[in-house]
């Protein structure tokens, strides 16, 4: 199909698929640049959880370099929320500290998903209205007796055109929707990873901890 075969289309829709071009464009822009972002953040997030498990202090020059390298991570929250901390806190005071650093950061983390998630439920609907318009057209030529059956077969078949963009667009936005909010999930556990590790080594195994560790001895 030329250009000029689908500048014809676009034209015959009533404007609905430069409308789905641009929601597309929007599309795009979003995946990309979450991708690029989320991939960043979690392969951070390793490399902070593998910097914890070696048993290095928080104090120590090794952390800090390590956090001022991964500065723009969301996770780095969870080191300054512990760091600032005072000597005598108590544990229960100190993981709401840590709790609450992660709620200020999680909102970061799923920003602009939402225009993903309109573009897979406009993307379809819109289509079927650019189908709709387009049928408007394909039947006005019954009224002419010159036109035959081809033109009209043929006008239904450019106007399902807007319907197939449509559904195309939004299995696209599905996939990587549902794939960006996996990398969310991954994340936001990464960071209930790393504030649990962050307690257990200023206050030592939790209770419950504790308890599985004697069961096992026994």
């Amino acid at each position: 199909m030329t250009l000029s075969k689908l500048l014809e289309l676009a034209n015959h829709s009533g404007g609905t698929l430069y409308l789905m071009c641009l929601l597309l464009l929007a599309a795009l822009t979003v995946i990309i640049e979450r991708s690029l972002y989320l991939s960043r953040m979690q392969q951070g997030g390793v490399d902070l959880i593998a910097l914890l498990n070696t048993g290095v202090p928080l104090h120590a020059e090794v952390t800090q370099q390590a956090l001022q390298k991964h500065e723009r991570l969301p996770h780095v929250s969870l080191f300054t929320a512990a760091l600032i901390e005072p000597s005598d806190a108590q544990r229960e005071n100190c993981a709401g500290h840590l709790e609450e650093a992660v709620m200020h950061e999680v909102p970061t983390l799923d920003r602009s998903l939402w225009v993903l998630d309109t573009v897979i439920t406009l993307a379809p609907l819109l289509g079927l209205f650019g189908t709709i318009i387009g049928m408007f057209g394909a039947f006005a030529v019954l009224g002419d007796v010159q036109n035959g059956a081809g033109q009209v077969t043929g006008g239904i078949a450019e106007a399902l055109i807007a319907t197939a963009s449509g559904l195309l667009i939004a299995m696209i936005g599905l996939v990587f929707f549902n794939w960006l909010n996996t990398k969310v999930r991954s994340i936001v556990h990464q960071m209930e990873t790393i504030k649990l590790m962050l307690l257990n080594r200023r206050f030592g195994a939790s209770p419950v901890a504790g308890m599985r560790a004697g069961l096992k001895v026994a």
